[in-house]
């Protein structure tokens, strides 16, 4: 799925950049294929589209560097810098990859397929976001990546897809803030349990979370003893989700607490 996504949108896919011709070295493979031995540039270059297109990553990457390697100013060099990263991003290999497509960029920053070079750095990161109960700087990166695919092409295809996928990122960021908002809030700590549910509603108010977290901190303000601030926490929620769930509880909270809230 991951790879198929790729290969659609990319424009190293093997119709933009397809070269014609057989491998020389299409048997064998292994250590011997991609040692170094002086080859001409369209021969070892064939060889690894051919390797990438049979799925042997691994080799495929290996070539493509050693086209960049022993004909560095050839412009199939270029090419192979962005097939070496697309490799080993199929691979899994994301730090490879990253390093790939940056170095691609410092030599090419105003080349065509920039643009895509930027979004498979982006792929790298967002690939690696774990779930919300680990560290998330792999998700902060994936969502400056995505962010930087937008800002600087804003028209393109990349940019569609970077969209998307930037919404299910702050939806995990989010999902984060909820996870810690809610373990303060077992534990007593309303104020810290705050300061994570009002980072959820200012930050990341698009996201699936954001109702619940309007509800924790009509939950958190009670237990505060601030119920005008509970009031207006619901006020606010029944005014963006009407008919939700959190709503509900929120509304029948307030009148089960309002007697003692108002020093009845």
């Amino acid at each position: 799925m991951r790879t198929s996504k790729i290969l659609s949108l990319g424009v190293i896919a093997a119709s933009a950049l397809a070269v014609s011709g057989c491998s020389a070295f299409g048997g064998g493979g292994g250590p011997r294929e991609t040692a170094y031995v002086a080859r001409d540039v369209e021969t070892l270059y064939t060889a690894a589209k051919a390797r990438l297109d049979r799925g042997d990553l691994t080799i495929a990457a290996a070539l493509f560097d050693e086209v960049e390697r022993q004909h560095p100013y050839s412009p199939w060099a270029r090419r192979a810098q962005l097939m070496s990263a697309f490799a080993y991003y199929a691979r899994g290999q994301y730090n490879q990859s990253i390093q790939s497509a940056t170095r691609f960029l410092s030599i090419h920053p105003g080349n065509r397929d920039a643009p895509y070079a930027y979004y498979l750095i982006a792929m790298c990161y967002y690939e690696q976001i774990s779930d919300v109960e680990r560290d998330q700087a792999i998700t902060l990166q994936a969502r400056r990546a995505l962010q930087e695919v937008i800002r600087r092409y804003p028209r393109s295809e990349y940019a569609s897809d970077a969209r998307l996928k930037l919404d299910l990122v702050n939806d995990h960021l989010a999902g984060k803030e909820m996870e810690i908002g809610r373990h303060y809030e077992r534990t007593g700590h309303w104020l810290a349990a705050q300061l994570r549910f009002q980072r959820v509603v200012q930050d990341y108010q698009t996201t699936s979370h954001a109702a619940e977290a309007l509800y924790r901190l009509t939950e958190t303000s009670l237990s505060l003893g601030i119920p005008e601030e509970a009031r207006r926490y619901t006020a606010v929620l029944g005014a963006n989700y009407p008919g939700s769930e959190w709503y509900e509880k929120a509304y029948e909270l307030i009148e089960e607490y309002q007697p003692e809230a108002l020093g009845g």
